[in-house]
């Protein structure tokens, strides 16, 4: 398998991008093609300790950057030449089978969807994170690539979800919910209320396991495996646990932190901590995925260090490798008969 990892995005590159996509090779066994400045991909070999590119790696090189201050709708007309555009132009040709990012969001899901294309009769490709709940993980889906919807997006968010589930993350059936400040038919915006009627036909068609509205209380406590929802909210709900999880770890140091006692009591729970806090630890994760495109693109974070890299990487071959592109493919009539 080989993963293509644009080395210029990201606010540690090209240093953490290639130490984290060399990592990933020397542990999956996988090629990697970087894409970027040849000269500063190879400044960050020699800072790895290597003397040259390993076998398996190989360096398209590249003269623009796609930076944070470009214009997604307009920076691949203006900057032919860019680590992120050639990168996906290389993957849409088959020169890889994923492909690794961690620059500017909305221009990798701009590119992505020009360059790489979506999947045929997919509206929107959305961003769709892996969340942690009290009982494990759900897919959200989406969390800031569509902050406005119809309901046919939300309908083809659940079927993408659904799919992610199960293929990516192994979940046999899928219990998948619609975001809403209330479980009654009553609550929500015309948006909810036409999207639940929607879904409760796929479910009864036996397409979805849909249980219907869910809360955000709920499903952080782990009420169904695919929350979907518009962008902006979705976006509201991950940031949200980003932040709780901040101040409960800054809260939970200073408790412990108080007095002789209480840093003893720390001692005894620090195995428990440590796994609570590596499971809201965003290098952890490695990254989101695009789904909905017609090849595998993977968005790491902005402040990627080489551990998240790595397990993007990782995540990216497991979702080249899931048949998800095939599956949604095969059953995209489904998600247009439930919104003509």
């Amino acid at each position: 398998m080989k993963i293509i990892v644009d080395a210029m995005g990201g606010d540690n590159a090209p240093l953490e991008i290639v130490k984290g996509a060399l990592q990933a090779q020397k542990r999956f066994g996988v090629d990697i093609v970087f894409t970027g400045d040849e000269a500063a991909i190879l400044d960050a070999v020699r800072a790895c300790g290597l003397t040259e590119l390993p076998d398996g790696a190989a360096i398209i090189p590249t003269a623009e950057t796609v930076e944070m201050c470009d214009d997604p709708a307009t920076v691949f007309r203006r900057k032919k030449d860019t680590s992120m555009g050639v990168g996906l132009t290389l993957l849409k040709n088959g020169g890889g089978d994923a492909m690794v990012s961690a620059g500017s969001t909305g221009a990798l899901l701009t590119g992505a969807t020009l360059i790489t294309k979506r999947i045929h009769g997919i509206r929107r490709a959305a961003m769709a994170p892996v969340i942690p709940t009290t009982t494990g993980s759900a897919v959200l889906i989406d969390c800031g690539a569509n902050a406005e919807c119809t309901p046919e997006y939300l309908v083809q968010f659940a079927y993408l979800g659904n799919f992610y589930a199960q293929r990516v993350l192994g979940v046999a059936k899928p219990r998948v919910g619609l975001l809403n400040i209330g479980t009654e038919d009553s609550k929500g915006t015309d948006l909810q209320k036409q999207t639940l009627a929607l879904l409760r036909q796929a479910g009864e068609r036996g397409d979805l396991h849909f249980i219907g509205n869910i809360e955000a209380k709920e499903a952080i406590k782990g009420g169904c495996d695919v929350i979907v929802a518009d962008g902006f909210s979705g976006n509201l709900i991950r940031k949200s646990i980003e932040g709780e999880g901040s101040f409960a770890g800054s809260a939970l140091k200073g408790m412990f932190k108080k007095n002789l006692l209480t840093k003893l009591a720390a001692l005894l729970v620090m195995p428990g901590l440590n796994a609570f806090k590596a499971r809201l630890d965003p290098n952890k994760v490695g990254g989101t995925a695009f789904i909905g495109i017609s090849k595998p693109v993977i968005k790491a974070h902005g402040a990627s260090n080489a551990e998240a890299i790595e397990n993007a990487v990782g995540q990216a071959m497991q979702v080249a490798d899931s048949g998800i592109v095939e599956a949604i493919t095969a059953n995209i009539d489904k998600m247009q008969m439930v919104t003509e």
